[in-house]
């Protein structure tokens, strides 16, 4: 299983991103992907995620603000970053389960600045 994650960035606050995350290796449309963010010095909290069927689901903090989207032809889950804060400064993780194991990406960088 492998996830690849791109498209981060350094942003002034105010800005947008849009990440990707390629999976190989699993049936990727019956999965559930999330994306995580790991701030300096803190522990990898869950940002937003999507079911097999679309449904979506967000930390409160990012409501409102970013969107979570998924395309299963190109096995590719985003994450559509607006109205960045410098707070959402980060390493960001695309994930997902199977077998009961969690697969991660080696993470990209999101740099807001204020």
């Amino acid at each position: 299983v492998q996830l690849q994650a791109s498209g981060g960035g350094l942003v002034q606050a105010g800005g947008s991103l849009k990440l990707s995350c390629k999976v190989s290796g699993i049936n990727f449309s019956v999965n559930t992907m999330g994306w995580y963010r790991q701030a300096p010095g803190k522990q990898r909290d869950l940002v937003a995620s999507i079911t097999s069927t679309g449904r979506t689901d967000y930390a409160d903090y990012v409501e409102g603000r970013f969107a979570v989207s998924r395309d299963n032809v190109r096995r590719t889950v985003y994450l559509q970053m607006n109205s960045l804060k410098p707070e959402d400064t980060g390493v960001y993780y695309c994930n997902t389960y199977s077998r009961g194991r969690p697969f991660w990406g080696k993470g990209t960088q999101v740099t807001v600045s204020s």
